[in-house]
């Protein structure tokens, strides 16, 4: 199902590389700024794509940062990698830091990546519309996760009881997900844009983008902790002025960034243009988090049970970082 962590790193290792050598600083520059930043995933066009061509295209390194991306295996494990500093910046869904901040981590959200809903229901090929799906089985990650969230905001859209008219089951990661529809175990499945690949391989087919179920929402954030916060607002300020350059020239020069993602990220040349069609319109253009649409992701996490505490809002996000202007 595309790049594995360590042709991820090499691909990212490889852009740096060629990033580094690009036009020599005047002898008075200063040196470029380490920094490590985490992509919850190897596998997510929207997240990984701006970062690819952010390192390719030089944006770090104008903006005097030496960007190093460390992907990691879901929100979990990148928070751990986060609170460890052996990432500084997490780039995730925008679940995340209600979660975790609810279990008594200091993060919170210094920008959002990509906005409203990029998730797809991919459905397997016997399905034709929605109602198909009642009386069958939808795959998500776990139980409690964010796909587990929009599986029961489908069948709250379809007026199913989601515990009798559908069956919404724990399967894993993705390749779990596409295993099990394979073998025609489930009908279903939630995944973010490597829906692309699952319809590529021809194993389904993207039924819809879930921004039809939450038309308020926002997809991807990255978050930091406080102490990083306070103590290097500029060099995150920087951090987050490139990334917010990665997405910008991603959503004006389609062939360029398919190209540099399909490498990065190690699908075809199909299926990364069917992500990138699919989630162009979301990619940022200013990094500034729609607060509406932040909320109505804290309400629904409590409604739903995920979150059992109703923390304060402000607590789970900082607006010091953005909007970044052209």
């Amino acid at each position: 199902m595309g790049a594995t962590r360590r042709t991820f790193l090499k691909a990212v290792g490889a852009g740096l590389v060629a990033a580094a050598a690009g036009p020599p600083r005047p002898a008075a520059a200063q040196p470029l700024v380490p920094f490590k930043i985490g992509p919850v995933v190897v596998g997510d066009f929207s997240i990984n794509a701006p970062l690819f061509v952010a390192a390719e295209k030089g944006f770090f390194r104008e903006n005097g940062i030496a960007a190093e991306m460390v992907p990691f295996k879901g929100g979990p494990d990148l928070v751990k990698g986060v609170l460890s500093g052996a990432v500084e910046l997490g780039v995730t869904g925008a679940t995340d830091p209600f979660v975790f901040r609810e279990r008594g981590t200091m993060i919170r959200a210094v920008a959002e990546m990509t906005k409203k809903n990029h998730f797809t229901l991919v459905v397997a090929p016997k399905i034709q519309k929605l109602e198909d799906l009642k009386g069958g089985t939808i795959g998500v990650t776990a139980v409690g996760s964010t796909t587990w969230v929009f599986a029961r905001l489908i069948a709250k859209k379809m007026g199913w009881d989601p515990e009798r008219d559908v069956r919404i089951v724990g399967a894993g990661g993705i390749d779990s997900n596409v295993a099990g529809m394979r073998r025609g175990e489930l009908q279903g499945i939630i995944v973010a844009d490597a829906g692309a690949v699952v319809e590529a391989e021809g194993v389904g087919r993207i039924l819809m983008r879930l921004d039809e179920i939450t038309p308020k929402w926002v997809s991807i954030v990255a978050y930091a902790k406080d102490e990083t916060i306070r103590s290097k607002p500029e060099v995150l300020r920087k951090v987050v002025r490139a990334y917010v350059q990665g997405d910008r020239f991603v959503r004006d020069n389609p062939e360029e960034s398919i190209r540099i993602a399909a490498k990065g990220i190690g699908w075809s040349e199909a299926a990364t243009r069917r992500a990138y069609e699919l989630v162009r319109p979301l990619l940022t253009t200013d990094g500034q988090i729609d607060l509406e649409g932040f909320r109505f992701i804290q309400d629904t996490l409590l409604e739903v049970g995920v979150l059992k505490k109703h923390l304060p809002f402000e607590d789970h996000y900082t607006t010091e970082f953005t909007p970044v202007r052209p």
